[in-house]
């Protein structure tokens, strides 16, 4: 246990989600030793996100006004949504490319345990959407984990009625993978998911 400044400084990083007392006190002796200037560009990066950083009034997703840049383009489909637990998930569905609809994020998953239930989410706010915007597929793409596969069923049975389109994105073997190593429920999604050559 360290005094002061450094204490803190490690108290304050381990708070970070997926930052252990460990890591943190590692992260903190590399501030500490760092140039100057470099801690000042790190701490005025954090304090620049905090005041400039919103959620997108239309979806949920990170924006610097109003509206993030994939509801202010145009050349996006209005007519497909797909629906991640949160701005992480879709930044990763961008990455790859292949969807040129918009996104909805729920803000998390439903989570019993953690006291997280539907109206814990950005639920309504989705089958507005479905409704205003005349989306005729929505693509459900929650972790394949129990909370996300709670939700996916939760947010696929408020959808039937308004006779959307519902799918959900396929899980099972990772692409270069073997399948000795794979465990029984990833093998059990991959031969559901299973099509046709």
């Amino acid at each position: 246990m360290y005094e002061g400044p450094i204490q803190e400084l490690i108290d304050e990083l381990s708070r970070l989600p997926g930052i252990g007392p460990k890591s943190a006190q590692r992260l903190a002796f590399h501030l500490v030793k760092a140039p100057a200037e470099e801690a000042k560009r790190l701490a005025e990066a954090i304090l620049r996100a905090k005041e400039r950083i919103f959620f997108c009034r239309e979806c949920g997703n990170v924006a610097e006004g109003d509206l993030c840049r994939i509801c202010g383009d145009e050349s996006r489909d209005r007519t497909v949504l797909c629906v991640v637990e949160e701005p992480k998930d879709a930044a990763t569905i961008e990455r790859a490319g292949v969807i040129r609809g918009r996104y909805h994020v729920l803000g998390g998953a439903i989570s019993p345990l953690d006291g997280i239930g539907p109206e814990d989410l950005r639920v309504q706010e989705l089958l507005e959407r479905v409704e205003r915007d005349g989306v005729s597929e929505v693509i459900i793409a929650t972790n394949p984990n129990l909370e996300g596969n709670a939700t996916a069923m939760y947010v696929a049975a408020l959808l039937k009625p308004a006779g959307v389109k519902v799918t959900r994105l396929a899980s099972g073997l990772p692409v270069g993978g073997d399948l000795e190593y794979a465990d029984e429920v990833t093998l059990s999604h991959a031969l559901e998911g299973r099509r046709e050559m």
